[in-house]
């Protein structure tokens, strides 16, 4: 699994830009057979799995990342920006970025009366050049960047600047590379484009493929550093999470109960997410159509929307088995 989500992190894929993780994805998906993987018009990936049965269940994962779009090249080649995604300015001066096209800039900071008044038009982005015919060169008005952070490993734990929502894709792959073809039901995996800005790949392809239930996986926040801003008893190490609420969804309490059930059926170390702030797939999801029984696993991870996302290797496994487990279980109450 190490080698897959070293790849998948080192992808360039901020929101709407997403060809190149799409593409390595369904190079992924090539070696493990089964139907062709579809790419609807906003640039959703589908591959379904299971028999046509009366019961669909979509499983989603969002290949997007946070990143930044030049929005002004000043006369002496300095860069301004603008987030995609939830970032906050306080914590980006130093931090170095990566274009598409491989540019790698560092993030500056103008003077300030008080750090609190950081914002991004304080911020700034050097590239190392000298003017901006020099700059354009290199990079254009509406281009974007990621944070340039490789994985790495630490222990049991993986670090990386795209833990977010690379994580989540990897066990959705890793899920398809050892789930049985004889299936309850059928599966709809989608890799979805643009959580970070909306749910909007999310909203379109459940709408599209009109699902008797819903799953998203992505990461969630933990509780277990020192004075954390906000009280939770998610920790690294200790099993994915049933998501119960964020601030997108109240999860169906009957797909949570399902899942608790398979969880503790199969010895699966889990624990229950009730998220303050943020939000997942499984919102949009839930919305479509008539509605939709949704719910999530959530993969904890420190440090979300930084350079230094942190996940924990045991994680990921039980978090595969337990959607092996869900997904060869009949999804009828």
């Amino acid at each position: 699994m190490k080698e897959l989500l070293t790849r998948l992190t080192a992808a360039f894929g901020p929101a709407g830009r997403e060809e190149e993780v799409r593409s390595l994805l369904k190079q992924e998906l090539t070696q493990v057979g089964g139907p062709d993987a579809v790419v609807d018009d906003l640039g959703n990936l589908i591959v379904t799995r299971g028999k046509d049965a009366d019961q669909k269940i979509l499983v989603a994962a969002h290949m997007d990342q946070i990143g930044f779009m030049v929005t002004f090249i000043e006369e002496n080649g300095f860069l301004r920006i603008t987030p995609v995604g939830g970032i906050q300015a306080k914590s980006l001066p130093g931090m170095r970025l990566r274009f598409g096209g491989g540019t790698t800039g560092v993030i500056g900071q103008e003077k300030l009366k008080a750090q609190k008044d950081l914002d991004f038009s304080k911020l700034y982005v050097d590239m190392g050049v000298n003017d901006r015919e020099e700059a354009e060169k290199q990079v254009q008005i509406g281009d974007t960047a990621v944070f340039d952070a490789p994985l790495v490993m630490e222990g049991n734990r993986y670090i990386a600047g795209a833990m977010d929502n690379r994580a989540g894709c990897t066990v959705l792959l890793e899920t398809l590379r050892r789930l049985p073809t004889d299936l309850p039901q059928s599966v709809c995996f989608v890799f979805t484009v643009q959580e970070e800005v909306g749910l909007r790949g999310a909203q379109a392809v459940s709408y599209r493929l009109n699902p008797h239930f819903g799953l998203a996986v992505d990461v969630t926040r933990t509780g277990d550093t020192p004075e954390p801003q906000f009280k939770t008893p998610l920790s690294l190490g200790k099993g994915p999470a049933i998501k119960i609420r964020d601030s997108s969804v109240i999860c169906h309490p009957r797909v949570t109960a399902l899942m608790r059930r398979v969880a503790d059926q199969n010895s699966i170390p889990h624990q229950f997410e009730v998220l303050e702030q943020g939000g997942t797939d499984a919102g949009a999801i839930h919305l479509s159509r008539a509605g939709v029984p949704t719910g999530a696993v959530s993969i904890p991870c420190r440090y979300i929307h930084t350079p230094g996302e942190m996940v924990d290797s045991a994680d990921l496994e039980n978090g595969v088995s337990l959607l092996l487990a869900l997904l060869q279980t009949e999804w009828k109450w």
